[in-house]
């Protein structure tokens, strides 16, 4: 639940390597806009909610934090829809107490009054959990009259014991920049000046989910991409903003899996290449929405990274779905579990090695401060800009009939790919793959646009057809892989060139039905 007429709180979070604070503090770009004192204060604060967590679940956080000698009351609601993800806009209220009580007064005024006045009723407000840190903050003026504070927060996480498990913490290292007044953007351009040359990593969690997370002992999740629901009458440049938020946001939460040991689960690869392959293919359909030198930056560094994980994503899938697989045949058609064994265990050792190695540099890519630099580019892409011209027009176009003309664009290129479908070897289909998972893309990003159960029907058949063509470019690319590991006249490669031809005999008949299935389905994005 949201308010418009609420408060709002407008930040960018980094996280920062406590080493490097001296260096932050000391950096051109922080002191040619500091105006002012620094201000340092201990910061203790007590987050509230019910035994079953109803705050949580209604996107609602209430914080009771003693401030030096004052006492501060605050609740916070969910970010607000549509704003830029990184740069995080949600309601916030905020009073001084006079002492450590929470005053069920105040929260009455708030626009979720039916949400405090039923955890009181339910159950009571109890101590979830609590941060103990110290606060620098740094007053800050930008030529253009923008006015924020930098935070740098130093400290720790705390979760209570349970009747299972015993109190545990976390440390807190992260720095956050507010906005009072003026141009979110100017945000983005100082942390993008600080992320090239300070070890910062982007924070997508606040505090409170943070110790939500302490409380239940959870860990965090590869995250996949989400439904984009966009506003009744929405123009382009609104749609595609919030297409490129989600982008980001699925970017910034699989980061999160790329930091500290190496990577324990294939599935933060895969969400992020999905991630990052789904902004790609966005900033390609926002030519005339979004300026042209943005769509140039976001082409380079999106093919670095998809070039950098690809590697890595092709070793998972050779790894933990072509070989068993290989070897199931194999014994089901020879008979001789231990001739299949030796046939492919050297490829096996071989390839968690070569494993070992994508993934590290993997790890490398998202850790580093040029993909620091690349999100925080995509948040500023997300902002809204001023426009004039032809630029202009194009941007306020109705989100509708600009989403309709590029999926039908998206559309006709499947259409043409799909006439080689008969009689197209790997290539071809390759192609047909390609332009499939473009459309499926842009369905994705614009189906709440258009009637629901119209658009679900479509996607459905999209992605069965996506999914039948991925299987085949999957057994396809195994012998390449394959004797790029063992070499080509290898008799594991050879193996795997024959399991590979008798796939792609079998999966051609899967395609095809796919395919006419499809084809039965109308397009949703005209009228019927």
């Amino acid at each position: 639940m949201s308010d418009a007429s609420a408060p709002v709180e407008v930040e960018l979070k980094l996280a920062i390597d406590p080493a490097a604070v001296g260096a932050l503090r000391a950096h051109p770009a922080l002191r040619a806009v500091v105006r002012g004192r620094a201000r340092t204060a201990s910061i203790v604060s007590t987050y509230f909610d019910t035994p079953d967590q109803r705050l949580r679940r209604e996107g609602v956080a209430l914080r009771l934090r003693r401030d030096g000698r004052r006492w501060l009351m605050t609740a916070k609601g969910a970010p607000l829809p549509g704003a830029a993800s990184g740069v995080v806009s949600r309601p916030e209220y905020e009073w001084p107490l006079a002492g450590p009580q929470i005053d069920t007064m105040r929260l009455a005024t708030t626009p979720w009054r039916a949400v405090f006045v039923k955890a009181l009723r339910k159950g009571g407000l109890a101590p979830a959990f609590s941060t103990d840190f110290r606060r620098t903050t740094l007053p800050l003026a930008f030529p253009d009259g923008t006015t924020a504070t930098l935070a740098i927060d130093l400290g720790r996480l705390d979760a209570p014991a349970s009747h299972r498990q015993a109190a545990t913490w976390a440390g807190i290292a992260e720095i956050e920049i507010e906005l009072r007044e003026g141009d979110p953007g100017r945000l983005v351009d100082l942390a993008s000046s600080l992320a090239a040359d300070l070890p910062l990593a982007i924070e997508p969690r606040s505090k409170a989910e943070r110790g939500y997370a302490l409380a239940d002992r959870a860990a965090d999740e590869p995250s996949r991409a989400g439904e984009i629901v966009h506003a009744d009458g929405a123009t382009a440049s609104a749609a595609v903003a919030a297409v490129v938020a989600e982008c980001v946001r699925q970017i910034e939460r699989n980061a999160l899996g790329f930091r500290g040991a190496a990577l324990r689960d294939p599935e933060w690869i895969h969400q992020m290449r999905i991630a990052v392959r789904r902004l790609r293919s966005c900033i390609t359909l926002a030519d005339g929405v979004l300026a042209s030198d943005a769509i140039e930056r976001l082409r380079h560094e999106t093919r670095w990274v998809l070039d950098t994980l690809g590697p890595a994503r092709d070793l998972d899938v050779f790894a933990l779905e072509t070989l068993p697989a290989v070897e199931a045949d194999l014994v089901r058609t020879a008979g001789d579990g231990s001739a299949t064994t030796a046939t492919l265990q050297s490829l096996t050792r071989r390839t968690a090695a070569r494993r070992r190695t994508a993934h590290a540099d993997s790890v490398d890519c998202v850790t580093s401060p040029r993909f620091t630099r690349f999100v925080l580019t995509t948040y500023g892409t997300a902002l809204p800009a001023p426009r004039d011209g032809a630029a202009a027009g194009a941007a306020a176009e109705d989100a509708r009939r600009y989403a309709a003309r590029l999926i039908d664009r998206r559309a006709r290129r499947l259409a043409k790919a799909a006439r080689r479908l008969a009689n197209g070897g790997v290539d071809e289909r390759h192609a047909i793959r390609i332009a499939a998972k473009k459309l499926r893309y842009a369905t994705e990003f614009f189906a709440t646009l258009f009637p629901a159960r119209r658009a679900r029907v479509y996607r459905k058949a999209l992605a069965v057809l996506q999914d039948e063509l991925g299987a085949f470019n999957d057994a396809a690319v195994a012998p390449r892989v394959a004797a790029a590991l063992a070499g080509p006249t290898a008799a594991a490669t050879v193996a795997i060139e024959s399991w590979s031809a008798g796939r792609a005999g079998a999966s051609g008949r899967g395609i095809a039905a796919a395919w006419s299935a499809f084809e039965a389905v109308a397009p949703f994005w005209k009228r019927a």
